[in-house]
C-alpha cells in the first residue's frame, strides 16, 4: 500500500522575522508554495519586508504589524532573535498577535501558530498560556531549527518540533516546515522542540570549542591542517563541526571560516544559546561540568573587536589559532 498524500499546503500564511534566518526560510517557502498563495509578512526592520518583496511581489503581501499578519492568515511562522522579541510579537495589546485575537471577527478561524526560534522554555510556556486563554482553539508549536545560515538558504535545516508523533497536526506540520527544510521531529510535547534545540546547540558549541583547540594543537605541534582534518574525519573524534564547519580557515571552502568568518551562526548566538542550555540545565537539576567554561569562551569572544559580530567558529580565533597556514 502506498504511503498517504500529503496535506494540501496553505494559500494564507504569515511569516514575521526575516533576519539573518527567517529571509532564507521565507524564500524556500515561497518557492514552494502554490502560485495563487498569499505570504503575509512584517519585520521590524522595513528595508528587510521590502527587500523580500521586490523578490516574490506577487505573493507577498507587506504588512505593518503582527496584528495584521495574524488579522490577513490561517497560518503564522514566527523567526525571532529572543525571547523579549517573542513576547512583544506575541502579546503586545495593540500591535501584536493577541491584539487580532482579541477583537476576532465572525468569520475568523482558529489560527495555527509556529515560532521557530530559539527562546527559553518558560517564555514559550508563557506565550501558549496566553494564547490558550485568550483563543482556545488556535495553536501554538515551538520548532526550533538547527542547521544554520547554510542549512537555511540550502532548505535544508531540521526542525524540532514540540508536540508527540501522534499529535494529529503532524503530517499538516511536516508538510509545511519541509518546504523550508529537511527533517522534523516530533520531540513528545510542548516546549520540548526547545529543550531539544538548546541540548542540541550546547553540544555543537562546546564540539566547536574542542575542535578548534584540538586543531590550534596538532597545527602547533607540525601536522598539516589539512592531514589533522583527515586523521578526525577517519577516527573517533569525527564529527560534522570538524568536517563541514571546520573553524581552521581554508579546510572546508563553503564553511565561514573560509569567508573571514562571514555569515553563518553569530558568535553572540552562540552564547546566548549556550546560556540558554546552561539555566535549562541548572532548573531541571542536570550536572554541566563544561558548561561555564564553554559559556566563559563564547562570552569572551563575544566582546573581542576581532570576533564579535562573525560567525561562532571564530573562536579558533580568539584561542590564537593560526590562520594564515596556507600562505606558507
Amino acid at each position: 500500500m502506498s504511503p498517504p498524500a500529503p496535506p494540501p499546503l496553505p494559500t494564507s500564511i504569515g511569516f514575521i522575522g526575516l533576519g539573518i534566518m527567517g529571509r532564507p526560510m521565507a524564500t524556500n517557502l515561497a518557492r514552494k508554495l502554490p502560485p495563487d498563495a498569499k505570504i503575509h509578512v512584517h519585520d521590524v526592520v522595513a528595508t528587510a519586508t521590502e527587500q523580500f518583496y521586490t523578490v516574490f511581489p506577487d505573493m507577498v503581501v507587506k504588512c505593518a504589524n503582527a496584528k495584521e499578519v495574524t488579522e490577513k492568515s490561517d497560518i503564522i511562522i514566527t523567526m525571532l532573535p529572543e525571547g523579549a522579541h517573542v513576547k512583544s510579537v506575541y502579546l503586545d495589546a495593540a500591535t501584536g498577535v493577541l491584539a487580532a485575537l482579541s477583537s476576532p471577527t465572525p468569520e475568523s478561524a482558529p489560527k495555527l501558530f509556529i515560532d521557530s526560534s530559539t527562546i527559553d522554555t518558560a517564555s514559550h510556556l508563557h506565550v501558549k498560556a496566553q494564547l490558550h486563554a485568550h483563543s482556545p482553539s488556535s495553536l501554538f508549536y515551538d520548532a526550533p531549527v538547527s542547521g544554520g545560515v547554510l542549512g537555511a538558504e540550502n532548505g535544508t535545516v531540521a526542525f524540532f518540533l514540540g508536540c508527540s508523533a501522534s499529535d494529529h497536526n503532524v503530517p499538516r506540520l511536516t508538510s509545511l516546515l519541509q518546504t523550508m527544510g529537511g527533517q522534523v521531529i516530533p520531540c513528545g510535547g510542548p516546549s520540548l522542540g526547545l529543550a531539544a534545540k538548546l541540548s542540541n546547540n550546547y553540544l555543537s558549541g562546546i564540539i566547536t570549542v574542542a575542535c578548534a583547540e584540538a586543531m590550534d594543537m596538532g597545527m602547533r605541534a607540525g601536522i598539516d591542517p589539512p592531514v589533522l582534518a583527515s586523521v578526525f574525519a577517519a577516527g573517533t573524534a569525527q564529527n560534522r563541526i570538524c568536517d563541514t564547519f571546520n573553524p581552521v580557515p581554508g579546510l572546508c571552502p563553503k564553511a565561514p571560516s573560509s569567508n573571514g568568518y562571514q555569515g553563518g551562526f553569530r558568535v553572540q548566538l552562540m552564547r546566548k544559546d549556550i546560556g540558554l542550555a546552561v539555566d535549562m540545565a541548572r532548573r531541571v537539576g542536570a550536572r554541566n561540568i563544561l558548561g561555564a567554561t564553554g559559556l566563559g569562551i563564547y562570552a569572551a569572544a563575544s566582546d573581542a573587536t576581532d570576533c564579535r559580530d562573525l560567525d561562532s567558529r571564530v573562536v579558533y580565533r580568539y584561542l590564537g589559532g593560526r590562520e594564515d597556514w596556507a600562505s606558507n
